[in-house]
């Protein structure tokens, strides 16, 4: 293994917080491999590069030789995670859960390495707790100490709804890691409270406990709120290289130092004499840009994809041109036809909302022409390109 000096420059690179941060050092210079534990619930489809942050994180240990311990919270993504919510949350359905960590596990392969790895879900240990199981748990905190976290607090304060089920979430997130045995719990900024619960619990359960480890939220291609499915300001890890590509060029300029800090992955001193360049004028803010995006498509589909999608990008956003290639996609019987259910079935969206969203927006084109109204013709569609931005097209054959 290398110097423990030489580990913690590339570990703590990028990092929001570690606590307690000299133990980080102490458990490096052991000379044994770490168990370093990344919990991330499947409720949504998609590995984002939000989620990437933690995950490329949790590569730079295995890197090192540490073990990676990847939870699938596919029992606690039935209990929901209140952080940062106003409200009680919609609780999924086993079934949903389970068809979002069928999607991801392939996904995760895009930054992890196959070894040194461990894919665990934590029904395995939290399914067969009984009720004796529960209770003693729940005794090893108390209710004061659930109310000192922020968003709990604040819901008090202004007497919204805490479910009992909501506070059992940490305790839950926490007993993954006595069950793992883990030396460090890496989360974003936001997981802060619940990843020290997890040293609170195996305190308590006799077991030595874990060093937090945080990192930022990413900020989505919105400019404003953390990257989320939900609010459709993501990019996924999956999605093509000219499609990454584009995306990426849509990014706020404000946010390039940030996004090559924590979606590029680059040293601290490259973003700094970056970060120099552009408030001096010495950098051209396009062309920074463009190599924030080479970074980013290299990340995930090696420096060919990315040279591949930048020239994809000028044909479709500078000189005007349909891309060469472009998905075909057989029209659906019936007629007139339901444009939401086509776009996700072809899968230009994640989902029929994200496609009504979209439409209601002047985002989707028929031809050329922004379209209005959820239905068409099917005389109109067959043959035609349907388009999303400057970045999705489809053209729609009518094989009736």
């Amino acid at each position: 293994m290398p110097p423990v000096q030489s580990q913690l420059e590339v570990l703590l690179r990028g990092v929001d917080q570690v606590v307690p941060r000299g133990e980080l050092a102490t458990r490096l210079d052991s000379g044994r491999p770490l168990r370093v534990k990344l919990g991330l619930d499947p409720t949504a489809p998609a590995v984002t590069l939000g989620w990437a942050v933690v995950l490329r994180k949790l590569r730079h240990f295995q890197e090192f030789g540490h073990t990676a311990v990847l939870i699938v919270g596919d029992f606690t993504a039935r209990v929901g995670d209140p952080s940062g919510k106003t409200e009680t949350r919609r609780r999924l359905s086993e079934a949903e859960v389970r068809g979002y960590a069928e999607s991801l596990i392939d996904q995760f392969s895009k930054v992890l390495l196959p070894e040194p790895l461990e894919i665990r879900y934590n029904s395995e240990w939290l399914a067969p707790l009984d009720m004796a199981e529960v209770l003693e748990l729940t005794s090893k905190v108390t209710v004061a100490h659930l109310l000192e976290r922020g968003d709990f607090a604040l819901r008090f304060e202004g007497q919204k709804a805490i479910s009992l089920m909501e506070f059992m979430y940490p305790l839950l997130q926490g007993m993954d890691s006595v069950a793992v045995d883990a030396d460090i719990e890496l989360g974003g900024s936001d997981q802060l409270w619940n990843l020290m619960m997890g040293r609170v619990l195996m305190e308590r359960y006799g077991k030595v406990a874990q060093v937090a480890m945080t990192m930022p939220l990413l900020v989505g291609l919105d400019g404003e709120q953390k990257m989320s499915q939900s609010l459709g300001n993501y990019i996924a890890v999956k999605e093509p290289p000219e499609e990454m590509f584009g995306k990426v060029m849509s990014l706020p300029d404000r946010l390039m130092g940030q996004w090559f800090r924590l979606a590029a992955d680059r040293p601290e001193e490259e973003v700094a004499t970056i970060e120099k360049g552009l408030a001096d004028g010495s950098r051209h803010p396009g062309e920074t840009k463009r190599l924030l995006a080479r970074q980013v498509v290299s990340l995930y589909w090696g420096e060919q994809a990315a040279s591949a999608g930048e020239a994809a990008f000028d044909r479709v956003f500078r000189d005007g041109e349909i891309p060469e290639e472009i998905k075909e996609w057989p029209l659906p019987p019936g007629d007139p036809i339901h444009l939401p259910t086509l776009l996700r079935s072809a899968g230009l969206v994640e989902s029929s909302s994200e496609a009504r969203r979209l439409i209601s927006q002047g985002a989707v084109r028929l031809g050329g022409e922004r379209v209005s109204e959820e239905t068409e013709t099917r005389a109109r569609l067959a043959g035609a390109v349907l388009s999303i931005g400057k970045r999705r097209f489809l053209r729609l054959l009518d094989a009736s």
